[in-house]
C-alpha cells in the first residue's frame, strides 16, 4: 500500500528517545527506500547527532596538516565545535573547543597556531595538552586542575585523524591494522595536500551515502568515471567482452597487488559489498582494476603526478578505502582523492575533498592542477547535483519509497539496514 500523504512539516517524533522513532524506524518497507520523514524531521535529525555522528569514529583530517606542536585544526559535528591539535610534546589530541568559563567557541578558523589557546572572550588560557593554566580576575578558590579542555577521543593512523565523541566508542583496532595494511603501499603519510574543496550539499548526509553505494546511476550521469572503472558491470550479469576485459585487467595487475601485500583485491565486476550491518563492519579496504589504457583515474588515463609511496609502477588499480559515517577515498598510483562529509541539518551536507599527492611533489612542475583536478571534480559535483534533486524530490507529498534493484542497488539496502540498527533504541 502507498504511504498516506503527509504534509512537509509532518514531525512524527516529539522526541528524539520516543516511541515515534521506533515507530517510524519500522515505517520501512523491506527491500524499498526509506520514507520522507527520514531525510528531512528535525527530530530524527537530533536523534541521528547523538546515535551516529556521537557514537562512532570520525574521519577528522590529516597528521600532516598539523605537523608542528601549536598547529590545530576545527570542525563541526552538528552541533559539536571540535578542535584537533598537536601538542607540546608531538600528541595529537582533540578537545571540545568550548571554553569552560561560559562557553565561548576558542578556536574560530578552520587552521592555525598558538602557543597557548587562549579564549577571546574573557582571555582563559589553556594550554596545548587542554590544562587550563590562567584564569585571570577569577577568585583564589578556583581549582584549575578540574576545568582543562573537554577532551575528545583521538587516534592517527597511518596519517589520518580519527575522533570520536562517544564516550566509550567502537572499537578501533581492527579498523587501525586493515587501514594500515591496505593504505601502507600509498604512503599517506608521506603525502602532501595539493588541492582542496568544499562544497555545502543541498540534501541530507544520508542520501548522499545512498548515492555513493551505487553505479546504476553512473552510465547516464558520470560519462567519465565509467570509461575507467568496471563498476557498472556486476559479474553476474556482464557481457562476455566486459568479463573477458575485467580478467585481463585482474591478470594483468594480480601479482602485483600480492607484492605490497594489502590483501584487499576485488577481483570482479560491480562495487565491491559494504558495509555489513549484520557485523556491525562499519570499515572495508579494497583494490579494483581500471580500465585497459587507464594508468590512474585522470580524465584520459594518463599519470598526473609522480608515484605515491612504495609503487614500483603505474599498475596498481585502485584502492578504495571507506568509513562510517563520513569518510571514503580513491587513491590511484600517482595520487589520492579523500572525501570528508560532515552533516549541517536534515537538508543540508559539509562536504571536503583533499588531493593528495606525494611529499616531494612540485605544483607546475611534478603536476599540473588543471590534469590533477577535473575527473574527481566533475565526479563529485555530478553526484552533489543528483542529491539536491532528490532531496527535492523526497520532500514531495507524492514520493512513495520504490524497490531497490538487487543488482546494483544492494549496498543502498545494506547502508539502510545499517543505519536503522544505529539508531533503533536500546543500542
Amino acid at each position: 500500500m502507498p504511504e498516506p500523504p503527509l504534509p512537509l512539516d509532518h514531525d512524527p517524533l516529539p522526541g528524539p528517545d520516543s516511541a515515534g522513532l521506533a515507530t517510524l524506524l519500522a515505517s520501512r518497507r523491506e527491500g524499498c527506500g526509506m520514507p520522507r520523514a527520514f531525510y528531512t524531521t528535525e527530530a530524527l535529525y537530533a536523534a541521528e547527532r547523538r546515535r551516529v555522528w556521537q557514537n562512532g569514529w570520525l574521519f577528522a583530517g590529516f597528521a600532516f596538516e598539523i605537523p608542528k606542536p601549536g598547529d590545530f585544526l576545527t570542525l563541526s559535528v552538528g552541533d559539536a565545535p571540535i578542535l584537533v591539535i598537536r601538542g607540546d610534546d608531538g600528541q595529537v589530541r582533540a578537545f571540545h573547543n568550548v571554553c569552560r568559563h561560559r562557553g565561548s567557541q576558542i578556536c574560530r578558523t578552520p587552521s592555525g597556531h598558538v602557543r597557548a589557546l587562549v579564549c577571546p572572550y574573557h582571555s582563559w588560557t589553556y594550554s596545548q595538552r587542554g590544562d587550563l593554566i590562567a584564569c585571570h580576575g577569577m577568585h583564589d578558590g578556583v581549582d584549575k586542575s578540574k576545568l582543562g579542555l573537554k577532551p575528545v577521543r583521538a587516534e592517527v593512523v597511518a596519517g589520518f585523524i580519527y575522533i570520536s565523541l562517544a564516550g566509550a566508542p567502537p572499537a578501533f583496532e581492527g579498523f587501525r591494522q586493515r587501514f594500515e595494511v591496505a593504505g601502507a603501499p600509498q604512503g599517506f603519510d608521506r603525502a602532501r595536500i595539493a588541492h582542496t574543496t568544499e562544497y555545502e550539499v543541498e540534501a541530507n548526509w544520508k542520501l548522499v551515502w545512498e548515492n555513493n553505494r551505487e553505479c546504476y546511476h553512473c552510465p547516464p550521469r558520470h560519462p567519465q568515471y565509467v570509461k575507467s572503472n568496471f563498476d557498472v558491470h556486476d559479474e553476474e550479469h556482464a557481457s562476455e567482452a566486459v568479463r573477458q576485459q575485467i580478467a585481463a585487467a585482474l591478470a594483468r595487475i594480480q601479482s602485483k597487488w600480492e607484492v605490497p601485500g594489502d590483501g584487499v583485491a576485488h577481483p570482479k565486476g560491480g562495487l565491491a559489498t559494504f558495509p555489513d550491518p549484520d557485523h556491525d563492519l562499519w570499515y572495508t579496504c579494497n583494490r579494483t582494476a581500471l580500465a585497459e589504457g587507464f594508468a590512474t583515474e585522470s580524465l584520459d588515463g594518463a599519470r598526473v603526478a609522480p608515484l605515491m609511496g612504495d609503487y614500483p609502477d603505474a599498475d596498481v588499480g585502485v584502492l578504495r578505502m571507506r568509513s562510517l559515517p563520513n569518510f571514503w577515498l580513491h587513491a590511484s598510483c600517482d595520487h589520492a582523492v579523500v572525501t570528508r562529509m560532515l552533516p549541517a541539518g536534515p537538508r543540508r551536507t559539509t562536504m571536503k575533498s583533499w588531493w593528495l599527492v606525494q611529499q616531494d611533489a612540485r605544483e607546475g612542475e611534478d603536476y599540473q592542477l588543471d590534469r590533477l583536478l577535473p575527473f574527481w571534480q566533475l565526479t563529485n559535483e555530478q553526484d552533489w547535483e543528483i542529491c539536491k534533486w532528490q532531496q527535492k524530490g523526497v520532500e514531495s507529498i507524492g514520493y512513495e519509497p520504490g524497490p531497490l534493484s538487487q543488482r546494483k542497488e544492494y549496498n543502498v539496502d545494506a547502508f539502510i539496514r545499517w543505519y536503522l540498527k544505529a539508531l533503533r533504541p536500546g543500542r
